[in-house]
């Protein structure tokens, strides 16, 4: 079947079994930054964000993102021009192995998309549903913070467009 959504900002058409999950329509399509991780939706690596909204893609099925908008963490920036949430990631050193690091930034985008200025409490909410068994969650929770100041600065979280 043919999925026809807009993907990080731009039309694409997703040729997919009716039965296949986002993540795995994502992967093909060259988009690998969208982790395989749990396969049941608990642990975050597979966020993306659909129509704005943070989403466990390893448990949406790629039809249901039929004439939406999904944004994945390649959508935010790339090694030639990162987001402020990918640096404040990288500069707060709040990446070891790296797996749960896309996850963690599209989960702080949609956060910063909804609120601008999170408390400490607020970021470690927004990061409670993604699992790391690399940094201990202190410098991502640092990087949330230091990326809402980036981003506020620069006024990019709203829109997701990059820097």
């Amino acid at each position: 079947m043919k999925v026809r959504l807009t993907l990080n900002g731009e039309p694409a058409t997703l040729t997919c079994a009716p039965w296949e999950f986002l993540t795995e329509a994502l992967r093909r399509h060259g988009l690998i930054g969208t982790k395989r991780g749990c396969e049941t939706g608990d642990c975050g690596a597979c966020s993306v964000l659909l129509d704005g909204e943070e989403v466990a893609s390893c448990i949406l099925l790629a039809a249901q993102a039929d004439g939406h908008a999904v944004t994945t963490v390649e959508g935010l920036g790339g090694f030639e021009r990162p987001h402020p949430i990918q640096e404040a990631f990288v500069d707060a050193t709040a990446v070891q192995c790296g797996y749960c690091t896309p996850g963690m930034v599209i989960a702080t985008q949609a956060l910063l998309a909804q609120n601008p200025a999170p408390t400490e409490r607020d970021a470690r909410e927004c990061l409670a549903g993604h699992l790391c068994r690399c940094t201990g969650y202190v410098k991502p929770i640092a990087a949330v913070l230091q990326a809402a100041e980036r981003c506020r600065a620069g006024d990019v979280a709203k829109t997701g467009g990059r820097s």
